[in-house]
């Protein structure tokens, strides 16, 4: 008889472990929201860590009511620049695009990413009024030549939906950003929990006790420690992608999620460091506090997004009572 076979069962985390195609992550999916339009997501550069302190407000915490440390990652976030309305529409296969429309004046840096469409009036809304259209997204750009710590100037491109309200209304916020500053205001406001995304730091090709943390071999071993024992059974007669092996570790895309948006600031001299951030320098522009760390080195680009996981209850707005700025240089 033939043997039965039948698909591999269960989750495979994070494998395989390669790297990040782009180093501006893909969103694949978005949360419903309700209330008025609104975009929901945003973008910025990671500055660098520092500490704060705040009043604990968590109710059944032992430190309740208490002043308590915590570590705050500094993410710079100048104002995005919405390049494009584009629109979807259901299919069996999914979401397919219906069609776009592009702004007239963008920024000539952007030709250096992608080859601009011709531009296109408001009156090109006009013909998707009819069109039978299930989700609006709009196409912006990040201005990294604001960025004093970042040093490059052509534009990082993603894809922000629109969420809230009817689709009809939907259409006409999307408009009315078409070419127009958005800034992280538009997105979130203190307290309000995300989801951060990011290409984590690089390191290369490892082995396999750095890269999955396996048990070092018996000293007596005739060769190696820092290896596997056994690759598996005589069949199949290969090695089988659940065993542990050497390859890239580092640079893949993470999410983490439901942080917490503890502060947002106009001014970034109040928050940079004596010296400036390791690797970075200063913040000149507007500036977010997210709660404990985000994935990847300093001046790498962030990705936020409404949170799809989010709890039934939330803390209120933290109490910042101190941010450290002490210097980060080590003297």
């Amino acid at each position: 008889m033939p043997q039965r076979r039948r698909p591999k069962k269960g989750s495979r985390a994070y494998g395989p472990r390669k790297r990040a195609q782009s180093q501006t992550p893909r969103l694949d999916s978005w949360p419903e929201i309700s209330g008025a339009p609104k975009i929901q997501g945003f973008a910025g550069y990671k500055a660098g860590m520092t500490h704060a302190f705040i009043v604990d407000k968590r109710a059944k915490a032992t430190t309740s009511g208490m002043e308590v440390q915590v570590p705050v990652t500094v993410l710079e976030v100048p104002p995005m620049k919405v390049a494009a309305v584009r629109f979807y529409e259901n299919t069996i296969y999914g979401l397919k695009t219906a069609g776009e429309v592009w702004a007239q004046e963008l920024d000539p840096l952007l030709d250096k990413r992608l080859n601009v469409p011709k531009s296109h009036d408001e009156a090109s809304f006009a013909k998707y009024d009819g069109v039978d259209v299930d989700d609006v997204r709009v196409i912006a750009y990040t201005q990294p030549k604001m960025v004093k710590g970042v040093p490059k100037k052509v534009p990082d491109v993603m894809e922000l939906r629109i969420g809230g309200g009817t689709i009809d209304e939907r259409k006409e916020f999307a408009k009315s950003l078409l070419g127009k500053d958005v800034t992280i205001n538009d997105f979130a406001t203190e307290g309000t929990l995300i989801d951060v995304v990011a290409v984590t730091k690089g390191k290369g090709f490892q082995g396999v006790t750095k890269r999955w943390g396996v048990k070092l071999l018996s000293h007596k071993n005739s060769k190696h420690r820092r290896g596997i024992a056994n690759l598996g059974p005589k069949r199949p007669g290969y090695v089988r992608s659940t065993v542990p092996g050497s390859g890239q570790m580092g640079y893949h895309q993470r999410t983490e999620f439901n942080k917490q948006l503890m502060k947002i600031g106009a001014e970034g001299s109040e928050i940079t460091p004596k010296g400036g951030f390791l690797n970075y320098g200063d913040v000149v522009n507007t500036y977010v506090l997210v709660h404990g760390s985000v994935p990847g080195p300093t001046k790498r680009l962030v990705r936020l997004r409404d949170a799809t996981r989010a709890p039934k209850t939330v803390n209120d707005v933290t109490d910042i009572t101190y941010v450290s700025t002490s210097s980060k240089q080590g003297a």
